[in-house]
């Protein structure tokens, strides 16, 4: 019983610094052997997400934990772009109906319809933001031209300049673009 205490503990650190989330790898690393999570999962306080991801129930939820979870869903190089990294700041008041998920390989995870998955080129630019990889909202901004208004496109683009997500080379970059 004092091992599965530790486990649960163990677990509850890693996922405090993952919006509430665990990977069976990621708890293998920290020392719980991927059997235990089940049998944490079969005795209440987290709960099996997806294969081999979990959620710990009492972490409370943050506006991010939609964005963490379908990264982690798809796994390893994902990263959020266009329409989901400018809603995870708010900017061009959007609010897409799927987080929307690239990775530069082929994937075939198993997701649900909230989350929409695109295949990149290798080596695309990506940045942390709340601990979440993402495109750099400079490149989001341009990615989703044609598809967001240009007016409403370049009003984000402001705002993510007044907020310091963008630089002064970003920002001309982007309204240079914007403009065209």
């Amino acid at each position: 019983m004092a091992a599965e205490a530790k486990y649960r503990e163990v677990v509850r650190e890693i996922a405090l610094d993952h919006y509430g989330y665990v990977t069976t790898r990621e708890a293998a690393e920290a020392g719980v052997p991927p059997i235990e999570l089940p049998k944490l999962a079969a005795r209440g306080g987290i709960e099996n997400v997806a294969y081999g991801l979990y959620r710990v129930a009492d972490i409370p939820p943050t506006p991010y934990d939609q964005y963490a979870e379908a990264l982690l869903r798809v796994g390893e190089d994902a990263h959020l772009h266009g329409e989901s990294v400018l809603a995870l700041f708010g900017l061009a008041d959007v609010n897409p109906r799927q987080v929307k998920v690239a990775v530069p390989r082929r994937a075939r995870p198993r997701l649900p319809a909230y989350i929409e998955l695109t295949q990149v080129t290798p080596g695309a630019r990506t940045t942390l933001y709340e601990g979440l990889r993402a495109r750099p909202v400079a490149d989001a901004l341009i990615e989703c031209r044609g598809r967001i208004q240009d007016e409403r496109l370049l009003s984000a683009a402001k705002q993510a300049r007044a907020e310091g997500l963008l630089t002064t080379a970003e920002w001309q970059h982007v309204r240079k673009e914007l403009q065209r």
